[in-house]
């Protein structure tokens, strides 16, 4: 009987690179940026080491150094100067991230600029839409706001918006709002299975979004649910989503592997800020070798199935691996 050695194609670096079964491309990475209003609110995140929040000018020349590492495609969070309950600078025409679009556009016509869309950076009381008199956040209240802000986005020139507030019925809303004003070449990424995740915290303290009282338990899904999550993805889905999102990532593999199984749609998957930070934090303590555990990190969303990952960690990734 013929020996059956799989040690066979793993003796060095040159036989192991043949023989791989998944590659992270630097064109499937998304690089998000947190963008300020207030000069004096730009700098370093002190839960978030190696990531800053910059001025629209300082992301402009962020930007350039992504895009000559070969990143090419970045996803945008606004911080404004002032908030309200209405989210009303979400929707100003000449608010933080429509700034932001046109700036980074007009230096880098080839970056694809992503857009996040949702409220809570936006009020005063940190949850993502209108709270009614209960104290809880009405749905179609909310996603009028939400329809009004994407509007201004692809006015400043968006690629892709990426509705991320896990409203009933945001992504139809959205969808026929462009497609009325004549942007229907403008592409939907919806968060569709966005879990209430306890690996958030470090973006909170980023975006400046924490809730002033409760959660966003009624909103965002539960933990333990996957069958729910191929129903909300259906449901973007024929509501017009172009592409489907999953987060977080490495505690929902699962859910990117289901999602890979069920739809034929591109998946992307969000390397939140608490697997980020972790990760981090590790390495720092000198318990992981950083770059062998971003590298492990980043393939395993490929191996579930994941076609975009949003990720913290692609600059640095694109500075080893880049060309």
């Amino acid at each position: 009987m013929t020996s059956i050695r799989p040690r066979r194609l793993r003796r060095t670096p040159v036989i192991r690179a043949m023989v791989r079964e998944h590659h992270v491309r630097l064109e499937s990475l998304v690089q998000p940026l947190f963008i300020v209003e207030n000069e004096a609110d730009a700098g370093a995140i002190s839960s978030m080491p190696g990531i800053s929040r910059f001025t629209v000018e300082g992301a402009v020349a962020e930007c350039c150094v992504l895009h000559a590492l070969g990143i090419r495609s970045v996803l945008l969070f606004g911080i404004p100067e002032n908030k309200d309950a209405l989210a009303s600078s979400n929707y100003d025409p000449n608010g933080v991230i429509q700034q932001a679009i046109r700036a980074i556009k007009a230096a880098l016509p080839d970056l694809y600029v992503i857009a996040d869309l949702c409220n809570c950076e936006y009020t005063d009381h940190g949850h993502c839409g209108i709270v009614d008199e209960h104290g809880d956040v009405d749905n179609d209240k909310s996603v009028a706001l939400l329809v009004r802000a994407a509007i201004t986005y692809a006015h400043a020139g968006v690629d892709m918006i990426a509705p991320s507030d896990m409203m009933d019925g945001r992504v139809e809303a959205i969808r026929s709002a462009l497609d009325a004003h004549g942007f229907s070449n403008t592409p939907i990424m919806a968060y569709s299975a966005k879990y209430a995740s306890a690996f958030y915290g470090p973006f909170r303290e980023a975006a400046d979004s924490t809730p002033q009282f409760g959660d966003r338990r009624t909103y965002q899904m539960d933990a333990p649910n996957a069958r729910e999550a191929l129903r909300e993805m259906a449901l973007d889905i024929e509501e017009g989503a172009d592409v489907i999102m999953v987060k977080p990532g490495l505690p929902y593999l699962d859910v990117v592997r289901a999602a890979r199984e069920n739809f034929d749609v591109p998946i992307a998957v969000y390397n939140v800020s608490g697997e980020y930070s972790m990760l981090k934090a590790a390495v720092a303590n000198g318990w992981l070798d950083g770059d062998r555990a971003i590298d492990e990190t980043l393939v395993s969303f490929v191996r579930a199935g994941a076609d975009i990952i949003i990720t913290y960690f692609a600059k640095e990734y694109a500075q080893r691996h880049g060309a």
